[in-house]
């Protein structure tokens, strides 16, 4: 078999999942093809929370401000109960915080999360290969060699399925999805307009089993209308307006979209099989309740793309073993998760009804993983593989550390006079994902050689007491926490994530944060540093 690759990572699927891990390949300087048997992008509303941690992955993929502008809030729930509509708040509605910036979820239809993932692929000079489909590949020791349904053999260092519940890629595996699919359990799901029914509350009808949720920026509402045991759904739209006027007594007109759902509960027994890996929905299925599955499945890409860059640069191939060992645990809890509020909704119980913490996604760690072991050095609040917290920072260009981290690098934070003395010290290859270092000093003004933490705030988050570094990893979790024996406690950290060979010296950037970029500049001044 020939070595050469026609490309570096081949993707089958474009959705969220397909499409947010090639933005982040691309954006590293590789080779991606995205093919989706689909003929055009997909259309409907389904999936429409965003949560807060994916917000989170969107700002740093450069697209969240699109996002809000295409989406908005969750309102509240209006529970009709015969004449009377009760008020009903199904979540808290928190206010931003100096570590949680975007606190909510977003209310953005899945049809739009698609667009504007694509139209950043078509900045980053892809376009998505609609109408080809995967129809098998083989695998050996170094690459993936792909059919399509065009005929075309195409060579890939990996190939990632991320095609949906269906999977072509994981069936060709041989990879089992365990669980459980209820085909006498469906649910109608429909976008239309609605005749006389109020856009400020997400209108829930209990008896009929059935709801309307306004969609931001349109005439149009997400109704969902869950089917008796036995019922054969009649899709016709004309059908369709029948059964919500018997249900409801309201005229549903206009149909763009609908879907009869099955609530599927799977998870793939593995996530990797040589050069082959699972993501998204192809990897785990869910219930709607909680709005879980689209997250769940972004976030399996923004873990598994930094892991192929630094990997095709050199890193070890265990690297890419931690993709299912950090990712699995958490689609399984997920999966918990979802079906949990599903029940509780059958039942017709509050409980069903409300979300919390769990759903916001900010809790999830990959602490005591392989690349996190429970007994490595933490902070007053942070262990590694716990999510990086935004934090107040002064630096040219910036006011917060979310902007420092933005980007495909590793990042550094030195507190205090000793750990920043050390900084030029640290080695780093030459090769993947850059490491970009920053000292952290108390006072006021801003410094081109430091953040600057004025209000004390981002010590303060990150629980430092004393000398400490903190090594962040591309994906936005803590990837070590050093505090002695600088440089060589430094490599141990780093070791599992970077190439093997080329290290070099190290060198302080400057936090000039126009464009996502950080300048060289000069060696840091340990002298006169206050520590936090």
């Amino acid at each position: 078999m020939t070595s050469t690759h026609d490309t570096d990572v081949l993707v089958a699927g474009a959705g969220p999942t397909g499409s947010a891990l090639a933005a982040d390949l691309l954006r590293r300087g590789l080779r991606v093809r995205v093919v989706d048997k689909a003929p055009h992008a997909f259309e409907g509303s389904r999936a429409k929370g965003i949560q807060p941690r994916t917000q989170e992955v969107l700002e740093d993929l450069g697209v969240l401000r699109e996002a809000h502008a295409e989406g908005g809030p969750y309102p509240l729930a209006g529970i009709h109960l015969g004449p009377v509509t009760a008020p009903w708040k199904m979540q808290q509605r928190r206010t931003a915080t100096p570590d949680v910036p975007y606190p909510n979820i977003l209310l953005l239809p899945q049809h739009r999360t698609d667009a504007i993932l694509h139209r950043l692929l078509e900045r980053l000079g892809l376009r998505v290969e609609y109408g080809v489909a995967l129809d098998g590949f083989e695998q050996d020791a170094d690459g993936v060699t792909a059919t399509l349904s065009t005929g075309e053999r195409v060579r890939g260092k990996y190939l990632v399925g991320a095609d949906g519940g269906a999977s072509t890629v994981r069936t060709a595996a041989g990879l089992g999805f365990v669980g459980e699919t209820d085909d006498s359990d469906k649910t109608l799901i429909i976008d239309c307009t609605i005749d006389g029914l109020s856009r400020d509350r997400w209108h829930m009808w209990p008896r009929a089993s059935a709801g309307a949720c306004p969609l931001p920026h349109s005439d149009q509402f997400q109704v969902m209308i869950r089917l008796k045991r036995g019922d054969t759904p009649d899709l016709d739209h004309a059908a369709l307006a029948d059964r919500f006027r018997a249900l409801t007594g309201l005229k549903l007109r206009d149909v763009t979209w609908v879907s009869a759902f099955r609530p599927n509960v799977r998870l793939v027994e593995r996530y990797r099989k040589g050069r082959v890996f699972l993501a998204g929905d192809a990897a785990h299925v869910h219930t709607p309740a909680g709005a879980q599955g689209l997250n769940t499945g972004v976030q399996d890409a923004y873990n598994l793309g930094w892991k192929l860059g630094q990997t095709i640069a050199g890193a070890p191939d265990g690297l890419l073993d931690s993709y299912e060992a950090e990712r699995l645990p958490i689609a399984a809890g997920v999966l918990g998760r979802s079906s949990e509020l599903y029940r509780n909704l059958s039942s017709h119980r509050v409980a069903g009804l409300k979300r919390g913490d769990e759903e916001r996604q900010l809790s999830l760690t990959y602490r005591g993983g392989p690349l996190a072991p429970a007994d490595a050095p933490a902070t007053r609040t942070l262990h590694a593989g716990d999510r990086a917290p935004d934090a107040p920072c002064t630096a040219p260009g910036t006011s917060r550390l979310f902007d420092v981290l933005q980007g495909p690098h590793f990042t550094v934070l030195a507190f205090g006079p000793r750990a920043t003395a050390a900084l030029p010290d640290l080695t780093w290859p030459t090769g993947g994902a850059e490491l970009r270092r920053f000292a952290v000093r108390g006072g006021r003004g801003i410094d081109s050689d430091h953040l600057t933490d004025h209000t004390g705030r981002l010590a303060d988050i990150y629980g430092i007491d004393g000398d400490a570094l903190i090594l962040v990893r591309p994906d936005g979790y803590i990837g070590g926490v050093v505090s002695t024996d600088w440089a060589a406690s430094f490599a141990t950290a780093a070791k599992a994530f970077t190439p093997s060979h080329g290290p070099r010296g190290g060198r302080l950037d400057r936090p000039a944060l126009s464009g996502g970029t950080v300048a060289a500049s000069r060696p840091p001044r340990a002298a006169g540093l206050s520590a936090p």
